[in-house]
């Protein structure tokens, strides 16, 4: 369709459809069709693709509970309280337990040894910069070099002293007994394109509930137990509570809210966040220092506390969804193209011969139509000798006798000649056809005696791709074709040859019957008869030839059609490639 034509605008194509009867094939085609549609529809209920979905939007609050007694050596009997092992504040949507702890008692402002380490031994205060500092320093260098111990010496800092010398944590953990804690989780959620608020705290759960409930029996209880979790995020809570770590807390909501199907309820998990292979990380586990200060006579004291602990990420994540009628249309829609399958599936049994040979050859010659490059020659040869048509591709330098077909196809040939008379519009060589019929005596299929050879002229060179003895050489290799594969008797010289391709009256009246006004059939030009020759060749030799194809006459026959209807100045145009075109074009003109 030109894109200039407006009138295209108002056109509609279509595809071609080939239809098959058959009982198999349709059966297979509705079962597979309904396999499909079952994969739809448990896919559609079971993901929810009929519904709009809203991500939620949430806020986390929490509560711990849990008193313990710890005995430190130095210190005595402690306890702890929530105040005491929650920390001094809390992140948001997290919170932190204390597990384990080192304490530093009267520390004081002044002067004292450093701590030794790898590298920070001094022999004399050569080996000390005053005022210098690094980042495992507790303070700031005086400049001297003190006795630590009585086997080692360090520099002296200005610090809170006695300075912190214990580097690992006590085990088993101080306070082991906060697996024991409790903690209350209160999470408000939201999904704002529905206007749906909810809480993890259901309306049903009244104070005597939540003083009761235990997640071994209740999955909706907001009450967790430190221990529970960490163990449900496969960790043992003893070895965890040493150096401290981090658990998190996931609650997804997965909410339907329509109304036959409503419900909207989370749903709790826990898992690590942290490396849980201490012994392998530089800095394992989870801690940090806080201090309590207090005044003696005047001078303020420290007590400094090194904290490991478990902090609890809490993280909500989910999804509502409510039925949409467009997303229902989109979802059919996108699932369309599921029904290609068949086609594809089918396709492949026929093409591949595994349904059946015959069938297969049938529904690809009716299906397929090939079309070759614009720049691309096909030509199409037949040979008197052989009942199939060659497809070949144009060569410049080798004989076109002598080119290796692209493929070989069965020849459609005109022999259903009262089928030709009775729907004589299609072509000329269909009036061939009626006028054979109307004249019994020649056999228009006949083929040439195969064991009579004629003699050849001894003044015409004979090339050596002929196997008829009667072409002539060419310049042209796709012109150098002869009527036969084999040596044998010429086409040309035959009878039939004779009545369906050299006879004048014949050639007249398919004249006449392609063009009615033309002048009287008596006058016709000899080109005009020569042009109609060859024609009649072609549609006698080749029947119809494939698609996109040039029907190439052997050297042989253009000669003796010449001889019969020689050009007055003797020039001929030579070899013009003619497209043919399938036998519905030519019926729709």
């Amino acid at each position: 369709m030109p894109c200039c034509d407006p009138l295209g605008l108002c056109q509609y194509q279509t595809s071609k459809l080939v239809r098959i009867q058959s009982v198999r094939l349709g059966s297979l085609k509705w079962s597979l069709n309904g396999a499909i549609l079952l994969f739809i529809c448990i896919m559609m209920l079971w993901n929810r693709k009929y519904q709009e979905f809203d991500l939620v939007v949430s806020s986390v609050t929490t509560k711990v509970k849990g008193v313990a007694q710890t005995r430190l050596t130095g210190v005595g009997n402690l306890l702890w309280d929530v105040a005491d092992y929650s920390g001094s504040s809390q992140d948001r949507n997290s919170f932190f337990v204390m597990t384990n702890v080192i304490v530093t008692k009267n520390q004081k402002q002044g002067k004292c040894a450093e701590v030794p380490s790898k590298g920070r031994l001094c022999r004399s205060d050569q080996d000390c910069e005053e005022g210098a500092w690094d980042q495992q320093s507790h303070g700031i260098q005086t400049g001297s070099c003190i006795r630590f111990d009585v086997m080692k010496k360090t520099c002296e800092v200005s610090a809170w002293c006695p300075i912190e010398t214990q580097t690992n944590p006590p085990r088993p953990a101080l306070l082991a007994a906060a697996e024991n804690f409790t903690v209350l989780i209160k999470n408000n959620i939201r999904f704002p394109a529905f206007n749906f608020i909810r809480r993890n705290i259901l309306p049903q759960m009244n104070d005597a509930y939540l003083r009761s409930c235990h997640r071994a029996n209740d999955s909706l209880c907001p009450i967790f137990r430190l221990g529970d979790m960490v163990r449900e995020a496969g960790e043992k809570f003893s070895d965890m509570a040493v150096e401290g770590g981090v658990i998190g807390i996931q609650i997804k909501w997965d909410c339907n809210l329509d109304r036959l199907m409503q419900r909207c309820l989370p749903r709790y998990s826990f898992r690590r966040l942290d490396e849980r292979e201490s012994n392998k990380t530089l800095y394992p586990g989870l801690n940090f220092r806080f201090a309590k200060y207090n005044t003696v006579n005047g001078v303020e004291e420290r007590t400094l506390y090194k904290a490991f602990g478990i902090r609890f990420d809490i993280m909500v994540f989910g999804q509502a969804g409510k039925f949409s009628f467009i997303q229902l249309i989109i979802y059919i829609g996108s699932t369309l193209s599921y029904y290609a399958l068949t086609t594809v599936l089918i396709d492949w049994l026929l093409e591949t011969s595994c349904y059946s040979a015959d069938v297969g050859q049938n529904y690809s010659e009716r299906k397929v139509e090939s079309v070759p490059d614009s720049q691309q020659c096909i030509l199409c040869v037949s040979y008197v000798d052989e009942e199939k048509l060659r497809l070949v591709k144009r060569s410049r330098k080798k004989s076109l006798q002598n080119i290796k077909p692209m493929s070989v196809l069965p020849r459609k040939n005109q022999s259903r000649k009262l089928q030709t008379f009775l729907s004589p519009l299609q072509d000329s060589g269909h009036l061939r056809a009626a006028l054979c019929l109307l004249q019994p005596d020649v056999n228009a299929d006949a083929q040439p005696p195969q064991d009579q050879k004629p003699t050849p002229d001894p003044k015409r060179r004979q090339p050596g791709w002929c196997k008829c003895g009667c072409c002539t050489s060419s310049a042209l290799p796709q012109e150098e074709l002869c009527c036969r594969r084999s040596d044998g008797a010429c086409i040309a010289s035959s009878p039939p040859f004779r009545r369906l391709v050299l006879d004048r009256w014949l050639l007249q009246a398919v004249l006449l019957y392609q063009d009615p006004l033309s002048p009287p059939a008596g006058g016709a030009q000899p080109a005009a008869l020569r042009h109609c020759a060859y024609r009649q060749f072609i549609s006698w030799r080749f029947g119809f030839p494939p698609d996109d194809s040039h029907p190439v006459i052997p050297s042989c026959c253009v000669q003796r059609i010449r001889e019969e209807y020689p050009s007055p100045d003797g020039r001929y145009s030579g070899f013009r490639p003619v497209r043919t075109v399938s036998v519905p074009t030519r019926n729709n003109g």
